[in-house]
């Protein structure tokens, strides 16, 4: 194995904001055992505060759905290629893709052929959607390590090394959030019912789902007058683009906009109205009764509709095989329905009560320390033993 005093450069690369706060501790972990150690790539603000050189904004990767994609290609390439022409003309000890799949595995592939081992962070949805792209994966990663045991089945059935190493999330967040401290923080009252209304981290989710929840949180006012609301915004971007939208709608509602602390935001809530994605795994950790609603462009909806072979598109139905929460996509996601949903979430205290119980039994499965998992598997392929402790890690 190298010197861990030695100066060992690791290259990695995250698209989005639940990458970065992966990459950030990855990176301390990592750090642990190479002291010297530098970490280069693509990252965010979490990643950059533990020392890491991002070569582009992360921001220029963060893009959904089929249609979008096709506008911003050509910057799309261009940064992939300065990307390679880093690795490949100073190569890295490992490549690290953390989650971004379409944009990651390329570049993965890419150095692993010019010898430099690769791993993925986060798997595909091959179990869900695209199953051919485990053709992909076998050619383009030396280790897959998975955030849910569930999906280690089709990597050990195409001989892909792989390793569940658990969420850093269900680490980091208590089993019992205090909910009392977290409104005394934001200065919300702590008598009165509180919604958290998450519309997504990136531009496009807010400018699609903004003014949607906002007339859901309307809807609910009508019917809840002392509802508080409070909005978490990932960026100074977000903000700017959340306040446009609440003034264009001319609303008269009492409304909290935060610059980040969207933890501490869903942990004061009684209930969270959000986009799918990560954000329903936190809500699911800070056990908060949560109603999930998304649209996208009408041509990628209709595209995605097709492909995608799974009965639930929010995580916390997708650990259980079962809804325990509700999903209201696209032309069924209403101002109305959504507040109707979560008006069912506030008003009825016994499932609220079994909520609780599921959640708190799928935190104590994802809870598996999962940073120092990574970087164990991650030393363990540096130092050419990948293979036989990698198995420590799938049960």
């Amino acid at each position: 194995m190298r010197n861990p005093e030695s100066g060992i450069t690791f290259g990695i690369i995250a698209g989005e904001a639940s990458g970065d706060i992966l990459g950030a501790g990855l990176i301390r972990s990592l750090r642990k055992r190479y002291p010297n150690a530098r970490f280069a790539g693509i990252g965010g603000e979490e990643m950059m505060a533990e020392g890491f050189q991002s070569l582009v904004p992360m921001e220029r990767l963060s893009v959904m759905g089929l249609v979008e994609v096709l506008s911003r290609i050509g910057e799309l390439v261009r940064i992939r290629r300065r990307l390679l022409d880093f690795f490949l003309t100073t190569p890295p000890a490992v490549v690290i893709g953390i989650d971004s799949p379409d944009f990651t595995l390329a570049v993965e592939r890419r150095c692993r052929e010019a010898g430099i081992p690769a791993v993925h962070y986060v798997s595909p949805s091959v179990w869900a959607w695209r199953k051919k792209r485990i053709f992909k994966i076998a050619k383009s990663v030396d280790l897959m390590l998975t955030l849910f045991p569930f999906e280690t089945d089709i990597y050990r059935q195409h001989n892909i090394p792989v390793a569940f190493v658990g969420h850093p999330l269900a680490d980091r967040i208590p089993m019992r959030p205090d909910t009392a401290q977290a409104r005394a923080d934001l200065g919300l009252e702590l008598d009165r019912p509180v919604l958290a209304i998450l519309p997504g981290s990136r531009g496009g989710e807010v400018e699609r789902l903004g003014t949607l929840f906002l007339e859901a949180a309307r809807w609910l006012q009508q019917r809840v007058p002392d509802l508080q609301l409070v909005i978490p915004c990932a960026n100074r971007e977000r903000e700017k683009q959340i306040r446009g939208i609440t003034e264009a709608l001319e609303l008269r509602l009492p409304v909290t906009i935060v610059k980040g602390r969207s933890r501490e935001v869903m942990a004061a809530s009684d209930a969270v109205l959000l986009a799918s994605g990560t954000a329903t795994l936190e809500a699911m950790l800070l056990k908060k009764p949560m109603v999930v609603g998304y649209r996208l462009s009408d041509l990628s909806y209709k595209i995605l509709s097709r492909m995608v072979q799974i009965p639930h598109i929010a995580l916390p139905n997708l650990l259980a095989r079962q809804e325990l929460v509700p999903e209201l996509l696209q032309n069924a996601a209403t101002p109305e329905a959504l507040g109707a949903a979560v008006l069912s979430q506030l008003d009825d205290t016994s499932k609220r009560e079994q909520l609780i119980e599921s959640f708190t039994e799928l935190h104590l499965t994802l809870r598996q320390n999962a940073d120092e998992q990574a970087a164990t598997a991650i030393e363990a392929l540096l130092a050419g033993g990948h293979n036989d402790k990698a198995r420590l890690f799938e049960t």
